[in-house]
């Protein structure tokens, strides 16, 4: 969903996806489920978008599950795009409430930008709802088991400082302005040699559960992919280039 209100990516390279109820405080329902899935299978599939900014409003990002209105259990996970595994890096964009399974769907992407008035907690925790939406998996590899534990288990709130803090959030910026933010990034990444970001973030992300050694074969098979790409002679002479010019200007 867009937003004729949202920054404007310089490029088609960057999509801007909103879960859009900010009725709601934008929790998912089994409509929105469906349409987050869909948008996110389209920007998947489209040679031109490299990266993609989820985001909710300026009051809140996501408050998880629409509880008078549940989504249905799906393989694609129940808030729409948590068990996908996407090609290309997605970024969360989190101003206000990021709590339940809002909590889950910015774990789900590959960084968070936040607002310093953001707030966070899985707070499903006081009603009986489990995590389902891949929390208990990526939470642990993010922030650490042990603050894993603490923030699952107790269900309580923590601010946006505590959030960069234990490794959650990337980057603080100020309240409002975690859209801008994300969308400055994700250009600067979509301008990046794209092979090289491809397989970067594959081979981290296939580390797991390898072994060191396993892990470090299979990054070789990746970097082995980016080197003999037909475009990795045009990165080297461009910085070969950039290094000369550096040199006639005196610089080191």
């Amino acid at each position: 969903m867009t937003d004729p209100a949202s920054p404007s990516p310089a490029s088609d390279a960057v999509r801007i996806v909103r879960i859009g109820r900010p009725e709601r405080r934008n929790a998912v329902n089994s409509e929105t489920a469906e349409r987050l899935y869909r948008e996110f299978l389209a920007f998947d599939n489209d040679p031109t978008a490299k990266v993609a900014v989820l985001t909710g409003d300026e009051s809140a990002f996501c408050a998880g599950a629409d509880l008078t209105d549940l989504p249905r259990l799906r393989d694609s996970g129940p808030m729409g795009p948590t068990r996908m595994a996407l090609s290309k890096p997605v970024i969360a964009a989190i101003d206000g409430w990021c709590v339940a399974g809002g909590v889950e769907l910015a774990a789900w992407c590959d960084i968070r930008v936040a607002g310093t008035g953001a707030k966070f907690g899985c707070l499903e925790r006081r009603w009986g709802v489990p995590l389902i939406d891949g929390g208990t998996i990526r939470l642990p590899r993010i922030v650490g088991l042990g603050r894993a534990m603490d923030l699952m288990l107790t269900g309580r709130g923590f601010d946006a400082e505590e959030a960069e803090r234990i490794g959650f959030v990337s980057r603080l910026v100020p309240a409002g302005e975690a859209l801008a933010a994300a969308v400055e990034m994700a250009e600067v990444i979509a301008s990046s040699p794209w092979p090289a970001v491809v397989h970067d973030r594959l081979s981290a992300y296939e580390s797991y559960g390898l072994s060191f050694e396993d892990a470090l074969a299979n990054e070789d098979r990746h970097g082995r992919a980016v080197i003999f790409d037909p475009g990795f002679a045009d990165g080297v002479a461009q910085f070969q280039a950039d290094q000369a010019k550096r040199r006639a200007a005196g610089d080191r």
